[in-house]
């Protein structure tokens, strides 16, 4: 992992995330740091709709803002940074996502790092947020870290799974090489209610995985809960686990406002960083 994005936008909870950067940073041994803010105009209106726009924030002022934010984050950082990895900084006109897919192509960027607030039921189920798009759209891996997240090395993974299609829809590599990069211990859970999902070919499925991850001597557990994001708090809690790895499925039904999937729910709820991985 020799490239790291850490898109910002100056709050508290990105600032943490990207102290949290320069920690993986250090601990995969990654050579850059790359920050990275994207700015639009901005229009200011009166009360009456109907009257035309009274100002407009220059772009020049939008851009002076947005390289002056990266400089002064990019100060704060120097005291977490290793010597081994450099800080860059790009700050564009764009919208925040294809930017972010841009600067991901241009620079092979290996991993995303990003902030999140946990937000209530009409922000998480209607609007999403920016780390949300992001981690939905751009297919690189991309860790999100709660505002409270401690920053620390990743010493104990938890692979949540399903074990359904697993050959099919487990992105192997970006999960090995956070493995291989970390060092890591990996645990592997499956939460279930009365094993309704389980079929004829879940057995075959748990042995693909298995296959899929036997180097790394994971430790299994299958849980039986109603209640995903409890389950998964509290074996994150009982074992210390220092980082999840979820894969989001592409099933349209979890792509509707009315009713949040698994990845969402623990994206705004979880304790320790949620690590995105696509099929």
């Amino acid at each position: 992992m020799k490239n790291i994005l850490v898109p910002t936008d100056f709050s508290e909870t990105a600032k943490h995330a990207a102290i949290y950067a320069m920690e993986v940073a250090k601990q995969v041994n990654a050579e850059k740091v790359i920050l990275y803010n994207t700015y639009q105009t901005m229009v200011t209106v009166g009360a009456d709709p109907l009257i035309p726009a009274v100002d407009t924030v220059s772009i020049e002022n939008l851009e002076q803002g947005s390289k002056t934010g990266l400089e002064n984050l990019k100060f704060v950082l120097l005291a977490y940074q290793s010597p081994h990895v450099t800080i860059e900084t790009i700050s564009e006109f764009n919208f925040l996502t294809d930017g972010i897919k841009g600067v991901c192509e241009k620079m092979n960027i290996d991993l995303i790092i990003m902030g999140i607030t946990g937000g209530d039921a009409i922000e998480e189920n209607l609007f999403g947020s920016n780390t949300i798009n992001v981690a939905k759209h751009v297919h690189v891996p991309v860790i999100i870290v709660p505002k409270h997240a401690p920053i620390k090395p990743i010493e104990k993974v938890l692979f949540l799974s399903d074990f359904q299609q697993v050959v099919e829809t487990t992105p192997a590599k970006p999960i090995l090489n956070i493995l291989d990069a970390t060092h890591a211990a990996l645990y592997v859970m499956n939460i279930d209610k009365d094993n309704s999902h389980f079929t004829a070919d879940t057995p075959h499925q748990s042995l693909m995985l298995h296959n899929l991850l036997h180097q790394y001597d994971p430790e299994y557990h299958f849980v039986d809960s109603d209640n995903f994001m409890e389950a998964t708090n509290t074996f994150v809690h009982q074992h210390k686990i220092d980082l999840l790895i979820t894969i989001p499925k592409r099933r349209s039904f979890f792509d509707t406002i009315f009713k949040r999937s698994h990845t969402k729910m623990m994206a705004f709820h979880s304790n320790v960083p949620l690590m995105v991985v696509h099929d």
